[in-house]
């Protein structure tokens, strides 16, 4: 894999790149999908990781556009989520990660759409591990351009210095659409999937791999 000359900082997606949440999130959502609108739970499971990237909210308005249910849908999948969410922790290998990047001089950087309050609580309990910045999604602040242009201001940083390292092909679209360099974190997506909409992507399947792609 062709490595990644110039760059400063290193833009880490959050649920299902750096923490291993994804399942448990789709699960939730099944369950709420199936009782809010009598879905099968294989079809809305599926549906949340395709929809994946962006707040559930904003999901829920993909698959029922304008449905006066998805405000309560929504706050239910909100809650349902926290137990599971801070049950998980940081790996080793990230842990080990994000310091060997931070130690080799690079900002590192958290972008996330979950809400910041919580992010922030997941970070703060964290043993052995920090970043440069980390940023939540809260009021008109999410995570992308929003976060993209918040970076370059705050850190000094041109955009060809900046990378974005997550795991949904939304997190591709708004990396390409931004003209920020991306690399996809296999997991919830295949290669193929990736591959299908940006091809020539940079893909990793472990985190530890970023320690070789940036010289």
């Amino acid at each position: 894999m062709q490595v990644l000359t110039n760059k400063r900082a290193i833009v880490l997606d959050f649920d299902g790149t750096l923490v291993d949440t994804m399942d448990g999130f789709a699960d939730v959502a099944a369950g709420v999908i199936h009782r809010r609108f009598g879905k099968e739970t294989e079809w809305a499971r599926s549906e949340y990781l395709r929809t994946s990237g962006i707040p559930f909210r904003q999901q829920l308005e993909v698959m029922f556009p304008d449905d006066p249910r998805n405000d309560d849908a929504s706050d239910e999948f909100e809650q349902g989520k926290l137990h599971g969410f801070f049950s998980e922790t940081f790996s080793d290998e990230t842990v080990d990660t994000i310091g060997r990047l931070r130690a080799r001089g690079y900002l590192v950087i958290v972008s996330s759409n979950n809400f910041q309050e919580l992010v922030d609580r997941f970070v703060e309990r964290a043993d052995g591990v920090s970043f440069d910045l980390v940023l939540g999604a809260r009021e008109n602040f999410f995570k992308g351009p929003d976060h993209f242009n918040h970076i370059l201001e705050v850190m000094k940083v041109n955009r060809n210095q900046m990378v974005f390292v997550g795991d949904s092909l939304k997190d591709a679209e708004r990396a390409v659409s931004s003209g920020v360099d991306f690399v996809g974190k296999l997991g919830t997506f295949t290669r193929r999937d990736f591959e299908s909409s940006f091809p020539g992507v940079r893909t990793i399947g472990a985190i530890s791999q970023l320690t070789g792609l940036f010289k």
